[in-house]
């Protein structure tokens, strides 16, 4: 197949959420995308019908991993010429559309995104008028670079296209990026609420990092299997204690 038609195939791409509809959801924009691949091949009618009957069918995942998904059915497509019920891509296709959609949710919507606003408000506090413009670098990059070259390993790899995104381990990247939000994030309320750091109130910074830490504690609890209920009654006990204390000095 020519470049000039992938990357065609490519570019419409961008451009299957335009077409959202809530009965097949993204199948028209996947269609769509498709078309310079029965151009080029100049089939007959009844093959072309074929192709695109198969591909109005329901199709819905995350719409930065459409493009590794049309980059393995445009290759089995390819393998398949054109003919035959084409049985190998219609399971592929709709295998790896709901665990695209998943591991998109997670790491775009959960992760990434939250990630790069935070970046781009802490921006915007401290004065500067590029804030969203700060958001785009952190956030564009990266969804351009998986659109690309998913597409491009996908065609490539065919039925084992799948194996460049399962090699990037998205879930676990998107936990490390929710810790690194959530500590860029309490770091920026302290500095926030307390001032710069040569006014700062020590006795604030201290109590509101030891709040912090108490919270990050019971997260590591709750992960380690420990009941909430016995969390919260333990936080209960140290308080009525601690006031206690109080009380007496």
């Amino acid at each position: 197949m020519k470049k000039t038609t992938l990357m065609k195939i490519f570019l419409r791409s961008f451009f299957i959420h335009t077409t959202l509809n809530f009965r097949r959801m993204q199948n028209l924009g996947f269609a769509m995308a498709i078309i310079p691949l029965i151009r080029e091949w100049r089939l007959e009618q009844k093959d072309s019908e074929k192709i695109m009957t198969r591909h109005v069918q329901m199709f819905n995942t995350h719409p930065y991993f459409s493009a590794p998904v049309i980059g393995s059915v445009v290759r089995l497509e390819e393998e398949q010429a054109g003919k035959g019920e084409a049985l190998d891509v219609i399971a592929i296709k709709q295998s790896l559309m709901a665990s695209y959609a998943a591991i998109g949710d997670i790491f775009f919507w959960g992760a990434l995104r939250p990630f790069a606003s935070i970046i781009a408000v802490m921006s915007a506090c401290m004065g500067l008028i590029v804030a969203p413009v700060i958001f785009l670098l952190v956030y564009t990059p990266v969804h351009l670079w998986i659109r690309l070259k998913g597409f491009i390993e996908g065609y490539r790899g065919g039925k084992k296209g799948f194996e460049f995104i399962r090699s990037m381990d998205l879930p676990g990247v998107a936990v490390k990026i929710r810790w690194l939000s959530l500590f860029i994030l309490a770091g920026s309320v302290i500095w926030l609420s307390c001032g710069y750091w040569p006014f700062v109130n020590t006795f604030s910074v201290i109590v509101k990092l030891t709040a912090l830490a108490v919270v990050l504690i019971c997260l590591i609890l709750i992960k380690k299997g420990i009941s909430q209920v016995y969390i919260i009654y333990s936080a209960v006990v140290i308080f009525i204690l601690i006031s206690w204390t109080g009380f007496i000095n």
